[in-house]
């Protein structure tokens, strides 16, 4: 009876003495409410897009225990309110701020320097970042789930028509990457070859200009961009595939999302499959019989950058690469299908998209940059990280980087131009093809096509009846193909 009470009392004792604790909703303000007090304290102007955070907007979100959240020190009270509710502030002026939602997938260049130098104290010298890359390749296809060892073997191919312009062709193609998904493309060819051609990948990325479109006319491999490049390559003397990634152009058809609904794309699983795409497609050129093996590359801009270095850190049967508007050591790709899974995770110290890029030592690579996106500080911080790479190989010379500061974030001719060059010395391909006579890189003979006629199914041409229909299907048919076991959560 006395144990029961003393147990009560006590009870009763921490409840009052935790109500008393807990904040009253006068404590719970308007994060604009709160913005407009640190202004007053603290005379500062903080700026801020009252739509653009957390698809709600400032006008609706909260800060909890709001007066509890000031101190003496501006930082500190910032960092109070903010962090909480996932959002960052930089400065903008002297006494000026501006609020931005946190970005899980951008560093500063600074911290991208620091994880640069806290990796390399991993390794000095080739063998020991072989050891270092094995352990990374391992892990990053383990993550996305990736079977290196599987073997599909017979390609099932649906083939459009081919058409004849000058001095190339271009077929529209698709293939099976596993049983039921269609990897659906492009593939330009050469007019004329004496002998087999290099074969080079071409992954699309996002670019803003293209993303809202409310077609598909100007998405993906069908902007004019893409096929400038490609058709240009072919022109040279490459066989040239430019392919959708997942759930973007006519890979729609079978994961079912609208064109205005990127979310299917912008998972973990697509970062996954697009992969896992990109290495089939290095197993379908590799078995055209016009096709040198011993000559496979692979360039892409942005989000196709991402496939560029990724797929070439992976796959050893890469042997020139050009990465463009994307490799740096403090981001990480703003996509789920480029940082969705944790492969950043991977490894002591963690990675970044350089160390990635690194892999790809000692092959030729070609990394170029601009000075108005996240590569802007690739000259100074990423370009002597990977010379030292290289340098264990002693291949200095493979690596090179070509940096436009005046240049924005696309895969413009300016470029173009450096990437056809590369190309033309890795793998010997005919840069006169496309000068014009003053000896200029001239693109006005290549044919921009509308996404029509590149399409390879249409109304003429359906899906084949195996064609696996719906995302989480295909999520399902996938796991099963790669031998995933039930405890894989990842996608």
């Amino acid at each position: 009876m006395k144990a029961n009470f003393s147990a009560t009392f006590l009870f009763v004792f921490l409840t009052q003495i935790l109500n008393a604790q807990m904040h009253r909703p006068v404590f719970k303000l308007p994060l604009t409410e709160v913005v407009n007090q640190v202004e007053k304290e603290f005379n500062v102007t903080l700026l801020y897009d009252e739509s653009s955070y957390n698809k709600m907007g400032v006008k609706n979100l909260w800060v909890e225990s709001a007066n509890w959240k000031f101190t003496s020190e501006f930082g500190v009270t910032m960092d109070n309110i903010l962090k909480p509710l996932d959002l960052i502030y930089t400065k903008v002026g002297s006494d000026s701020f501006e609020i931005k939602g946190f970005e899980y997938h951008h560093r500063s260049a600074n911290e991208g320097k620091l994880h640069l130098d806290k990796i390399l104290t991993l390794y000095n010298n080739a063998e020991s970042f072989e050891q270092r890359k094995k352990k990374l390749r391992s892990c990053i296809l383990e993550t996305l789930g990736i079977n290196p060892d599987i073997k599909m073997g017979h390609f099932k191919t649906v083939n459009g028509t081919r058409r004849k312009m000058d001095g190339y062709s271009v077929e529209s193609i698709a293939f099976e990457s596993f049983p039921g998904y269609y990897i659906t493309g492009s593939l330009y060819r050469p007019l004329q070859s004496k002998s087999k051609s290099p074969a080079i990948l071409c992954p699309h990325g996002h670019f803003p200009e293209f993303r809202k479109a409310d077609n598909w006319d100007i998405q993906g491999r069908f902007r004019p961009d893409m096929q400038y490049r490609c058709a240009a390559l072919a022109k040279m003397g490459a066989v040239v595939f430019s392919y959708d990634m997942y759930a973007w152009g006519e890979s729609r058809l079978q994961s079912g999302n609208d064109i205005n609904d990127t979310v299917t794309h912008n998972s973990g699983f697509s970062l996954a499959l697009q992969t896992w795409n990109s290495i089939r497609v290095i197993d379908f050129l590799s078995a055209l019989p016009y096709v040198d093996n011993n000559r496979i590359g692979v360039t892409g801009a942005s989000g196709g950058g991402t496939q560029t270095f990724l797929v070439s850190a992976l796959d050893d049967r890469i042997k020139a690469s050009a990465p463009v508007v994307m490799a740096s050591s403090c981001f990480y790709g703003g996509c789920g299908c480029e940082s969705g899974l944790p492969i950043h995770s991977c490894g002591k110290y963690r990675t970044n998209n350089i160390e990635i890029a690194a892999m790809t030592a000692p092959r030729p690579q070609l990394i170029i940059s601009d000075g108005n996106d996240w590569t802007k500080n690739v000259p100074e911080i990423d370009y002597p990280y990977l010379q030292n790479v290289y340098g264990f190989y002693s291949k200095k010379n493979n690596i090179s980087n070509v940096h436009l500061p005046l240049d924005k974030h696309d895969y413009g001719l300016s470029k173009r131009i450096p990437m056809y060059h590369f190309f033309t010395l890795q793998f010997g391909l005919n840069l006169d093809a496309v000068k014009n006579r003053n000896g200029d890189i001239d693109e006005s003979k290549i044919t921009i096509e509308p996404a029509a006629a590149q399409r390879v199914f249409s109304d003429s041409r359906a899906l084949p009846e195996n064609a696996i229909k719906g995302h989480q299907n295909i999520v399902n048919a996938f796991k099963a193909f790669q031998g995933l076991k039930d405890d894989f959560k990842n996608y």
